[in-house]
Formats: structure tokens, C-alpha cells, sequence
């Protein structure tokens, strides 16, 4: 009979592993406790003190032995391997993967500089994360609607909702050339069609990627979304950057005097006070209601713990 699993051993494996299909720094990773790791160990919690337990999987203790039989310190290789893979500079794109509830994923290509070719969309920020799962807490805001996600970047939440949360539609958008380039790789990749491409599976939601530049989106063009939810994550970065989002908030209230204005969700890393302030200041002026969104209890992706998260629900 297979001995029985430990709970803690559990989940130190998920986390390391979510940590390393995301290739997050090796600085956060669970190697011992303490530190925010999130599983409770005991006497000894280092991640070799785990393997090593004899109520863990017969395969792990297998690794462990064929490490020590070569008269190394045992998880050297594996840890020198670790740190190759996620520090390797060959390349200027990588791949994350994130693992979903549902056992699926949502693999990622992105760059692997927090800024290149002048934007830093080409990456997962964490509050696409936070966004993503609670819309995983909560389908029932996204189920057969329709989506517009400002800002899209890599594509992390839409891809996550899409996936999870059954969308009638999603328009994913960004104005930056070499962001929307990548947003549309990332789409295909995820298994998923653009609208020029669409199936006969009717179990997809209609996707579009769309160039979609606050300054001068018109009304006109906003209108032909029809979007029943409204999404932006970590879009708050400067002054200039939240007067253009309220700008096309407004345009979107516009779009439908006589219907329902979209719902609007806006998720965002407390990073200066200041600029949370100008946000709420500025929807004031105008003329646009919100509310912070109570904290989800969700945390299903590899972020900063130490990160403040929140979330507002907009009234246009």
C-alpha cells in the first residue's frame, strides 16, 4: 500500500512547482521555512529535509539517491540546473506557464525584461494574477458576456478567464505594435482562435485582439465592442497613463445612454499611495462611482506575498 501523503509535503511541491512552470525567481521559492512560504513544515523545513521524509513519494527519495551516488551534496544539481534554466540570458523571450484549477494551463510567452521595445507589456505583472483569480472566484461576471480587457499586455487574465469562466466574447487589447504581436501568439498558443479564425467550436468564446489607444478612441469605435464587463489590471503606473484610462471610461459610459454601462473592474498593485489617490480622485471629477472589491480568498498563482492587492468595481 502507498504510504500516505503528508499534507505539508503537498503543499511545498505545489508551491515549488508553480514557482518554477512560472519561472519566478529562485529567491522565492519554499527551499526553507519561513520567509512567506505558504505550508507548514516541521522541526527541519528545508525542501531536502521533505524529500528526504519517509512518508513522501518512493520517486522523490529515488531522486535523492541517484543524486548522493554521484558524491555530490545532495539537490546541488537540481538547484545549479534551477538557477541555469530561469536566469539564462540567450534569449529575449521565455515561456511561464500557469497551472489553473481545472488541471489545464495558460503558457505564456514573454519577455524576459521587465522593459523592452519601450513598454512594459511584454510581461506578467501581478495584479493580472490577483484579477485572474478572482475571476476564477467569481465566473458568474464573465459567463457568456462579453469581455474588454484595456491593457491587456501578455495576456495572462484573459487567457485564465477565457479558459475558466466561459465568455460568450473576449477582446483582448493593448496600443503598443510589438504587445499586440505577442498577445496574439500567446492566444494561439493557448489553444484558443482569433475571430478571423474562427471553428465550429462553440465551446470557445469569440476572440479578438484590437489596438485600442486611450488618447484617441472614439466613441464610435468603443461602441462597436458592446462589452457587458469592462477589466484592466496594473494599468494605474502614472499620472498621464490614469487621465487616459478615466478619459475612455467616460467614452465607454457614453456608448450606451439607453442600455446598461458595462461593469468595470479595475485591479491594481498598492505600489505609491498617491497614485491610488489621482485614480480615485479623478473618477470623481468624472462623475464615475466605485468601491474596493473585498480581497478574494483565491491564491492560486506565484506572486509577492508582501505585495499589496487591490480591486475596484466602477460604476459608469
Amino acid at each position: 500500500m502507498a504510504p500516505e501523503e503528508n499534507p505539508g509535503t503537498e503543499l511545498l511541491l505545489q508551491s515549488f512547482e508553480r514557482r518554477f512552470l512560472a519561472a519566478r525567481a529562485l529567491r522565492s521559492f519554499p527551499w526553507q521555512v519561513g520567509g512567506g512560504a505558504c505550508w507548514s513544515p516541521g522541526a527541519d523545513g528545508s525542501l531536502e529535509a521533505k524529500l528526504r521524509d519517509s512518508s513522501d513519494s518512493e520517486l522523490l527519495q529515488d531522486i535523492l539517491q541517484k543524486h548522493e551516488a554521484v558524491h555530490t551534496e545532495p539537490l546541488d544539481e537540481l538547484y545549479e540546473a534551477l538557477a541555469e534554466t530561469l536566469t539564462a540570458k540567450e534569449s529575449t523571450q521565455g515561456h511561464r506557464s500557469y497551472l489553473l484549477p481545472s488541471g489545464d494551463s495558460v503558457t505564456l510567452s514573454e519577455s524576459t525584461a521587465i522593459i523592452s521595445h519601450g513598454t512594459t507589456g511584454l510581461v506578467t505583472w501581478d495584479a493580472a494574477l490577483y484579477l485572474a483569480e478572482w475571476a476564477i472566484e467569481n465566473p458568474a461576471a464573465f459567463t457568456h458576456r462579453t469581455v474588454l480587457e484595456l491593457g491587456s499586455g501578455a495576456g495572462l487574465t484573459g487567457l485564465a478567464i477565457c479558459k475558466m469562466c466561459r465568455p460568450r466574447a473576449y477582446i483582448f487589447s493593448d496600443c503598443h505594435s510589438r504587445v499586440l504581436e505577442q498577445l496574439r501568439g500567446n492566444v494561439l498558443l493557448n489553444g484558443l482562435s482569433l475571430e478571423a479564425e474562427i471553428t465550429a467550436n462553440l465551446d470557445s468564446p469569440r476572440v479578438t485582439v484590437a489596438q485600442l489607444d486611450w488618447d484617441v478612441a472614439t466613441v464610435h469605435q468603443l461602441s462597436a465592442f458592446q462589452p457587458d464587463v469592462v477589466i484592466a489590471a496594473d494599468v494605474l503606473y502614472c499620472p498621464e497613463a490614469i487621465v487616459s484610462l478615466v478619459g475612455v471610461l467616460r467614452r465607454l459610459a457614453a456608448c450606451r445612454e439607453h442600455q446598461r454601462a458595462p461593469e468595470v473592474y479595475v485591479a491594481f498593485t498598492v505600489r505609491n499611495p498617491e497614485t491610488c489617490q489621482l485614480f480615485t480622485t479623478e473618477l470623481g471629477r468624472a462623475g464615475i462611482r466605485w468601491e474596493v472589491e473585498p480581497r478574494h480568498d483565491q491564491k492560486l498563482f506565484p506572486y509577492e506575498e508582501h505585495l499589496e492587492m487591490a480591486m475596484l468595481n466602477l460604476t459608469l
